[in-house]
């Protein structure tokens, strides 16, 4: 009987296999052509470059999620402000018909409202966009165009809509009114 302390028994080796001679292993070698080292060598390689690229790879998700995660958190209110534009534009024709009469309690305290908005939309970073100058398809819309002897075609008359950026991104562009030269007139010189 076996002691708990004891080693378990060695198994005995059957004969076919305890007469077989080294050369035989390295017969294997042989037939196959290759080298086993070779082949771990190669399988390390293998796995060394797998292991390299899966490192890149989680590095560059890494870095992607946390710019994700920044943008999310930059532009995480770029819902509310859209919807908050149309309130924007409404309240300043309110303002242009209390305009009539700057004295009036209705007036002072409207402003004091907008200029509240404005302190909001500044430290969400909303910034109106310029609108003088030319015309630019990536910043202003263009609503309609005016004949203008003076001036360059394509040069902003006037602003209908306000525009706005959220950092560097486009919140909403311009409304404007863009010039364009006249044209000629019909049936002069034959």
């Amino acid at each position: 009987m076996q002691a708990a302390n004891d080693p378990p028994p060695i198994p005995e080796i059957p004969e076919e296999i305890a007469g077989a001679e080294p050369a035989q292993a390295g017969s294997v070698q042989a037939e196959s052509g290759t080298d086993p080292w070779e082949e771990l060598e190669a399988d390390v390689a293998r796995w060394k470059e797998i292991s390299l690229r899966t490192a890149a790879e989680m590095d560059n998700l890494r870095k992607r999620t946390a710019r994700e995660r920044e943008d999310a958190i930059r532009y995480a209110n770029q819902r509310l402000l859209e919807e908050l534009l149309p309130v924007i534009d409404h309240f300043e024709m309110g303002m242009q018909a209390a305009a009539q009469d700057t004295a009036s309690m209705i007036y002072i305290g409207m402003d004091m409202v907008r200029r509240q908005l404005n302190d909001f939309m500044a430290s969400q970073g909303v910034v109106e966009i310029p609108c003088e100058g030319k015309f630019d398809p990536n910043l202003h819309d263009a609503l309609a165009e005016e004949e203008c002897a003076k001036g360059e075609e394509g040069s902003i008359l006037r602003v209908i809509r306000r525009g706005y950026k959220l950092r560097d991104r486009l919140l909403r562009p311009a409304g404007v009114v863009v010039s364009k030269v006249p044209a000629p007139a019909e049936g002069g010189e034959d």
